[in-house]
């Protein structure tokens, strides 16, 4: 070998050797930043800064793209469009109902029957699992838990149950649609899973689960239905929107059209981002209230996770985690170790996170792996109150109002309402 191929090979192999150091700090970097951003979600909060899981999902995918772990252009095109735009369109109809007074007229219709305290708790926890289907559980739960805290106080009952039955039974109800809850939304549109499949695999699990929840708070909570105080004179809340019959009837026409669509070809992203449209062409109900109520920390949030998740993907990391495990016979292919890793995951980093992390591990074209990630994320978020974003809204809402709920009183209730929730599913999926 001259001299010439000699140097040659000796600046192949530098130049080699530097393109392999190169791909080592990018995996370690990547890595890094997916740890941090996972935990602080987990977490909540990060040691000395005022940052929420919103706050830090955003500052990991910054992170990422800052530090070249994801180019500009491939964090782009890492958010998935469709999923964005159908959550969009079904807060701006939820937003319809919200301002017309649906929400707090339904909640309150509902406290007629508060001198039947067993039946009203049944009432309550089927109107909020059957409107979380329809309009996703988190934006249920925000609107139901300040008016039933007010109605129980004055009727002098034990709050627990009754706002411990509406944390759970969203969970539950919403597990039954694609548009229940995010992380089924995202599951429908990255899965393409058609909606009346979705309704009729799901739904049996989630009405087993709601008639053994029922039971389950029934019998927790059994020497505790009577009232505890003296009743006290119910005062509306000045804040609660006022029931107008027109805006409601158009949001709930609007929910009604939309699901027809579903059952349509025309995708689901533009019947509903169209419907939203068409709502916010409105005399009397101004846009810029309406957009008010959007959710812009959980789009926020959902964004930047896609981002992180790009980061991670691009160093190849979960296929090598994934790899690992099927090689100790663990692998997603096999329904209850794709439950059990999903009820972890959930509990660990709460279910929407979870779910983007799992769904690129998951086959296109079966879509019974895509339906026992929906639920079984779903249902796991009963589990702790971390589990689900519904379970942090109504303990907030509660602790606005006066009322805690600890850690204790919700895993008395939600560990065996997940446990027997999850083995529903595994019977259901063997059925």
């Amino acid at each position: 070998m001259g001299y010439l191929d000699l140097r040659f090979e000796i600046q192949k192999l530098k130049s080699q050797i530097s393109n392999l150091k190169s791909e080592i700090l990018s995996l370690m970097l990547a890595g890094f930043i997916f740890i941090l951003t996972y935990l602080g979600v987990a977490l909540g909060r990060i040691p000395g800064l005022n940052l929420d899981r919103t706050g830090i999902a955003l500052l990991g995918a910054i992170a990422m793209v800052v530090f070249g772990a994801v180019p500009l252009d491939q964090a782009v095109q890492a958010v998935d469009i469709s999923t964005i735009l159908l959550l969009y369109a079904l807060m701006v109809i939820s937003a319809q109902l919200r301002l017309g007074g649906f929400y707090t007229w339904t909640a309150l219709r509902i406290s007629s029957w508060l001198k039947r305290p067993r039946l009203f708790l049944l009432l309550s926890m089927l109107v909020s699992a059957v409107l979380s289907a329809l309009l996703a559980n988190d934006i249920i739960c925000l609107a139901f838990t300040p008016v039933l805290c007010a109605v129980l106080i004055s009727a002098g009952l034990n709050p627990l149950p009754y706002l411990l039955g509406l944390a759970v039974s969203s969970n539950i109800g919403s597990a039954a649609t694609i548009i229940g809850n995010p992380q089924n939304m995202l599951i429908g549109q990255v899965g393409l899973l058609r909606f009346n499949h979705f309704l009729f695999w799901c739904t049996p699990p989630a009405l087993l689960s709601f008639a053994m929840a029922y039971l389950l708070i029934i019998r927790t909570y059994r020497l505790h239905f009577a009232p505890a105080q003296p009743a006290l004179p119910f005062k509306r809340d000045q804040h609660w929107p006022v029931f107008n019959r027109w805006q409601s009837y158009k949001g709930l026409a609007a929910i009604s059209i939309l699901v027809c669509l579903f059952f349509s070809p025309i995708p689901r992203e533009l019947s509903a981002i169209a419907l939203a449209g068409l709502l916010l062409c409105s005399r009397k109900m101004k846009s810029r209230h309406m957009l008010e109520l959007i959710d812009w920390h959980l789009i926020t949030l959902f964004c930047a996770l896609f981002v992180v998740n790009k980061g991670i993907a691009l160093a190849n990391i979960p296929a090598d985690i994934i790899q690992g495990l099927q090689q100790h016979g663990l692998g997603l292919r096999h329904p209850p170790t794709l439950t059990g890793i999903s009820a972890i995951m959930s509990n660990l980093v709460s279910n929407v996170p979870a779910v983007m992390l799992l769904i690129q591990f998951l086959d296109p074209a079966n879509p019974l792996e895509w339906y026992i990630l929906a639920v079984s994320s779903t249902f796991a978020g009963n589990l702790f109150i971390i589990g689900s974003i519904a379970n942090l809204i109504v303990i907030e809402q509660a602790r606005n109002s006066g009322i805690v709920i600890g850690f204790k009183a919700h895993a008395a209730i939600g560990i065996p309402v997940t446990l027997f929730s999850l083995a529903i599913l595994i019977g259901w999926i063997y059925f």
